[in-house]
């Protein structure tokens, strides 16, 4: 139990941890507080039994009770007080903590663990710890403070007492101790539990449309229906393996209290104890483990508080990518690969395809990511661009094309080899300097539930509304954002599920034009546009790439032929590069492509 309340109160940070053990203080307070009832009592027990009681007795033990109550309530409070600042506070530390360490962790993190757990560990996880561990671990700790304070006080008037309430507070604590090990297997189970449940609900919502479109409901609905009777299952076998250490421990504490009235009897009918204390023993015997069976009902949640904090601190110890660069300016904006080697583990280089899709922010299995080891994705790259140069990146599917974007931008460390921009290597920048000169255009564009002008302004919440406008303006969406009810202010659905996929990505690039990026990065932004958009896309593009350094994933001809560098990545090499003449002046995969697109489309050149 002790290296629980240590491993929590560590956990919370130095500033959480001084308010809890300064509400540990107020405990110390509260159950002397609570103890001064039993001197109150034994002196008016005392006045009865000589029949000496008069009004300056009454007076004085009325004025102890008042005491006891009033600043056991005031020391109550500010001990709660403290409580709740500590407990929400760690968590909301802790939630924001985890996010900045996330920005720094390698992607395929994210590749490897589902949505689900993640959000389990923010949410539920901290919650458990605001509310659960925070309420656990107090009511645990008060309750052996009040205990051990009126054991005390027992032992003060009669040792022989003292002694019985001390045996059975060790009885109590050893069958805790045996409830502890029990859980211990239990607790653990209950958190797996809890985290699948929100995966797959979190699976079952997202991917509803398929769900539906292949007409998989019953399915898709039995796994979630699996894992909502599996964490049913958990939580009633938690509560079932719980109730006879519970009724052991109560009956303990019972028990002992029976001991304490007979042995106080028994010694006064033998002449050995006062009337006074005997009574004052009986009495006691219904206060003192009056807190402790409370404490023990409730001390049954500590492992689940230990497990939680297992579980937030493994995030918080995954190794982070070296951010401790410095903050750098270049020169220049020359991108550099040097014998640029870079693999995923062997589960994923048994299906090349796979391990684009999982480039691509497609969802693996647990344990399927290893930053070293496996096949070769990228396998010995080099590779010049000159600023302010358009180079486009084709090849077939799972050939390497978004990993080589990532390991530019830094989203991943090379095996081997470097990537350089304006001639330093990105692992010498801090993760921040060197971001600043990437803006990204994804295929699947995120937008945040809030209003058109705050996702536009993303990064840059000072941003003046004119700012806001005019990059709407030049990524050509200023029209169609006028026509909604409220403009800029209206209020978009998570992901911009409100929005047409062209509306979403001309924002995303409205967003790009604020953050005025040297180096842009496209991945397949053009894919899934319809042709009623596809004008004004291609014009707010233009507008994102004036005078920059782009990098383009793409597979529609008129957005790679007119590229001053066309890459043609297979199998993690580069095989073809050059301009579009050139390049269809040599017989080989980029040639095959183009004919290939014509045929689909049924038009030439």
């Amino acid at each position: 139990m002790l290296k629980i309340y240590r491993k929590f109160f560590n956990f919370c940070g130095t500033t959480n941890k001084g308010k809890f053990y300064r509400s540990l203080v107020y405990g110390v307070i509260l159950a002397f507080m609570e103890a001064l009832k039993i001197p109150a009592i034994m002196l008016v027990l005392q006045g009865a039994i000589n029949a000496s009681i008069t009004p300056k007795l009454l007076w004085q033990c009325f004025g102890i009770l008042v005491f006891s109550v009033i600043a056991g309530s005031v020391v109550k409070y500010r001990a709660t007080i403290l409580q709740c600042e500590a407990g929400y506070g760690t968590a909301a530390g802790k939630r924001i903590e985890i996010a900045e360490h996330m920005r720094y962790l390698p992607m395929g993190y994210f590749n490897k663990n589902s949505l689900g757990y993640i959000t389990s560990v923010t949410t539920n996880t901290m919650e458990n710890l605001a509310d659960v561990a925070t309420r656990v671990v107090m009511l645990t700790t008060q309750g052996v403070l009040n205990t051990c304070i009126i054991a005390l006080m027992v032992l003060v008037y009669d040792w022989r007492i003292g002694l019985v309430v001390v045996a059975g507070m060790g009885l109590f604590f050893l069958v805790n101790r045996t409830m502890h090990r029990r859980n211990q297997y239990l607790a653990p189970k209950k958190v797996k539990t809890d985290t699948t449940l929100v995966e797959k609900v979190i699976e079952y919502v997202q991917g509803i449309a398929e769900v539906k479109g292949y007409n998989l409901t019953g399915k898709a609905s039995k796994r979630l229906n699996d894992a909502i009777d599996e964490n049913a299952d958990c939580n009633i076998e938690m509560e079932m393996s719980f109730i006879p250490f519970m009724t052991i421990q109560n009956g303990v504490i019972k028990l002992t209290g029976v001991a304490m009235t007979l042995l106080s009897v028994f010694l006064y009918l033998n002449g050995r104890m006062e009337l006074l204390i005997c009574i004052g023993m009986n009495i006691c015997s219904f206060m003192v483990f009056a807190s402790l069976e409370q404490a023990g009902n409730y001390s049954a949640l500590l492992r689940t508080v230990d497990v939680s904090v297992d579980k937030a601190q493994e995030i918080l110890n995954l190794p982070a990518m070296d951010i401790d660069g410095k903050d750098i300016a270049p020169e220049n904006h020359d991108v550099d690969l040097e014998n640029v080697e870079f693999s995923y583990d062997k589960s994923l280089a048994a299906d090349t395809a796979a391990g684009e899709s999982f480039a691509e922010g497609g969802s693996l299995p647990e344990d399927s990511y290893t930053p070293r080891g496996g096949a070769k994705i990228i396998d010995n790259v080099s590779i010049h661009i000159p600023e302010k140069t358009t180079t486009a990146i084709v090849g077939p599917s799972g050939g390497g094309k978004t990993t080589l974007c990532h390991l530019i931008a830094r989203f991943w460390d090379v095996d081997a080899g470097s990537v350089s921009l304006g001639g330093v290597d990105v692992r010498a920048y801090s993760m921040d300097s060197l971001m600043k000169n990437f803006s990204f255009v994804f295929q699947n564009v995120y937008l945040f539930a809030d209003t058109i002008a705050n996702n536009i302004r993303f990064g840059q919440e000072d941003a003046p509304m004119e700012k806001v406008i005019e990059a709407a303006k030049a990524a050509c969406c200023h029209e169609f954002i006028m026509a909604l009810p409220d403009g800029y202010d209206t209020v978009i659905g998570e992901g911009g599920a409100s929005l047409s996929g062209g509306e979403k990505q001309r924002i995303s690039i409205a967003r790009a034009i604020m953050k005025d990026s040297p180096v842009i990065i496209l991945d397949e932004a053009t894919a899934n546009v319809d042709p009623e958009n596809e004008k004004e896309l291609v014009a707010a593009i233009d507008a994102l790439t004036r005078e920059k350094t782009i990098f383009m994933i793409a597979h529609r001809l008129k957005t790679v032929q007119n590229a001053d560098r066309i890459l043609v990545v297979d199998k993690g090499r580069i095989v073809q590069q050059g301009r579009h003449e050139e390049l269809m002046q040599q017989e080989g995969i980029y040639k095959r492509f183009v004919q290939s697109r014509e045929l689909a489309a049924g038009w030439k050149l």
